[in-house]
């Protein structure tokens, strides 16, 4: 009971807080340059058999994820450059592409978008073909915010507005999708387990988009 009434008084707080913030989304573009595109093309193919003519993705999934530390700056700097660092073995050895998001958002609340949605990029294994990532500034030692619980709903809902979206889970959760026909990783032994954004931050950023009628599994 007390979880209950916590959880209304955060629905009621980040509903009123949305409803007075103006909703903007800041452009900051990472670069989506040739050699970023063609490993693009690499990857549909290698890892979805999918073979088009542009790096772009049909969105029916959005997954909300946390950086694990940094900064905007920082974590923009990382996902700018187009190929992995060396140290992550694992994911290196699938692709040089390195990882990113469509989109940041800050401690504050504020939306960033690198990409526009409907660009490929690398954040769900599995499921990067159709899914939109939205990454947070934050870690389990630094949990993430209210403002960013209230800016994650508000950029669902824009995006479900513009896409055919039925799914929305967190990065943690993916892994629910592996026997269902939206998996369409090549490689068996390709997943990592991963525990962002966290249950409490799912739960709460749930309750604000229940309306939607969102579907956290296939």
């Amino acid at each position: 009971m007390k979880n209950l009434f916590y959880a209304l008084f955060v629905l009621i707080t980040c509903f009123t807080n949305a409803q007075t913030s103006e909703f903007k989304i800041i452009n900051k573009p990472i670069d989506y340059s040739a050699e970023r595109t063609r490993l693009s093309f690499e990857y549909l193919k290698d890892h979805y058999q999918i073979v088009q003519k542009s790096p772009t993705i049909s969105p029916k999934i959005i997954v909300l994820h946390y950086t694990a530390g940094g900064t905007v700056e920082t974590n923009y700097k990382y996902f700018n450059k187009t190929h992995l660092e060396s140290a992550r073995n694992v994911l290196k050895k699938q692709s040089t592409l390195n990882v990113s998001s469509q989109f940041i958002v800050d401690r504050d609340g504020t939306i960033y978008q690198l990409m526009e949605p409907n660009m490929f990029a690398r954040h769900t294994i599995g499921l990067n073909y159709c899914a939109i990532g939205i990454e947070n500034i934050g870690s389990k030692q630094q949990p993430l915010t209210e403002k960013q619980i209230a800016s994650n709903a508000q950029l669902i809902r824009f995006l479900t507005k513009k896409y055919n979206i039925e799914y929305l889970i967190g990065h943690s959760e993916y892994g629910i999708f592996r026997n269902s026909k939206l998996w369409k990783e090549t490689d068996p032994n390709y997943f990592t387990t991963k525990e962002d954004p966290g249950k409490d931050f799912m739960t709460k950023v749930r309750l604000l988009v229940t309306d939607l009628h969102l579907k956290d599994r296939p």
